[in-house]
């Protein structure tokens, strides 16, 4: 199978590249070869590469830079897929879209999850335009994957499972300040791109949800991995009024996996034991990012 991979630099696109390639031809390709917000670029490189199957990991993931960044986050949230929507019914080649939690308002009350047929209704910029990409696909019909996912982590790149090891590292006696009041289910890239690889080989289509089993808070889960890591820390559980910031975040963001739980095909377990394996790969090579990120401060 020929797959484009688009956003191949980031956590998801990096272990899709690194999974998919054992049994099929991928490509992996980023900014600037591609630049899916312009419908121009898009045309030519799916033209140039004539792929079966397109999977887009790429997207404005800034959440709060989205809010004053109205214009970027449209171009690559809402118009680059749909762009690529158009590109891959033209070209009769399935598309996989990486979506988010951030479709939902988060006001269910925690532990009760979101499935597939639960109404959207966005908070922020970046959840309305992820909301426009995902309508974009729709109306174009085709055999397409709309994969919402939340909280990701991975061995490549930033993210805030990282973030907390670096601080902790840095002054383990320093209190740090975590929310403990949203909810979801921390999601490695790595389960993630397995479950993609597994759904190539079906004819689902549509809206699915792909996350971790089970849920925790921010604080919950930051303290699991430094205590997994064997780091020393000093976490504070806060609320999300204790930690302003310029984008409003659900509260809620905990995904039931019904489609895939229905038709058995779930490569999920629960977020706990992805971490304990995470945390066993990848420990020394973790420690040693962090610590030469802090000497470089």
């Amino acid at each position: 199978m020929k797959i484009l991979i688009i956003g191949a630099r980031g956590q998801l696109g990096s272990d899709c590249c690194n999974i998919l390639s054992a049994d099929n031809q991928t490509l992996g390709c980023d900014i600037p070869q591609i630049d899916i917000g312009d419908p121009a670029s898009v045309d030519r490189y799916i033209d140039e590469v004539r792929p079966q199957v397109i999977i887009n990991c790429a997207a404005y993931t800034a959440v709060d830079a989205c809010e004053t960044e109205l214009d970027l986050s449209w171009k690559v949230n809402a118009e680059g897929p749909k762009n690529l929507a158009i590109a891959a019914c033209r070209s009769n080649c399935r598309l996989i879209h990486i979506s988010t939690d951030y479709v939902f308002d988060g006001r269910k009350p925690a532990p009760q999850s979101y499935s597939e047929d639960d109404p959207p209704n966005p908070l922020s910029q970046y959840g309305r335009s992820k909301l426009a990409g995902e309508e974009y696909i729709t109306a174009q019909g085709g055999n397409a994957i709309i994969l919402r996912t939340a909280w990701l982590y991975s061995a490549y790149g930033k993210n805030f499972l990282k973030t907390m090891l670096r601080l902790a590292l840095a002054d383990p006696e320093r209190p740090l300040k975590v929310v403990n009041d949203q909810y979801g289910s921390l999601t490695w890239s790595y389960t993630l791109a397995l479950q993609i690889q597994k759904l190539l080989h079906t004819k689902m289509t549509g809206v699915i949800h792909a996350t971790s089993d089970g849920h925790s808070t921010w604080y919950d889960a930051a303290r699991y991995f430094l205590q997994a890591m064997g780091a020393p820390h000093n976490l504070v559980p806060c609320t999300t009024a204790d930690y302003p910031t310029l984008a409003h975040r659900p509260a809620n963001s905990i995904l039931a996996n019904t489609r895939l739980d229905l038709a058995g095909i779930s490569t999920f377990g629960t977020w706990q034991q992805d971490v304990d394996t995470f945390v066993g790969q990848f420990r020394e090579a973790l420690i040693a990012e962090a610590r030469a990120a802090l000497r470089q401060q």
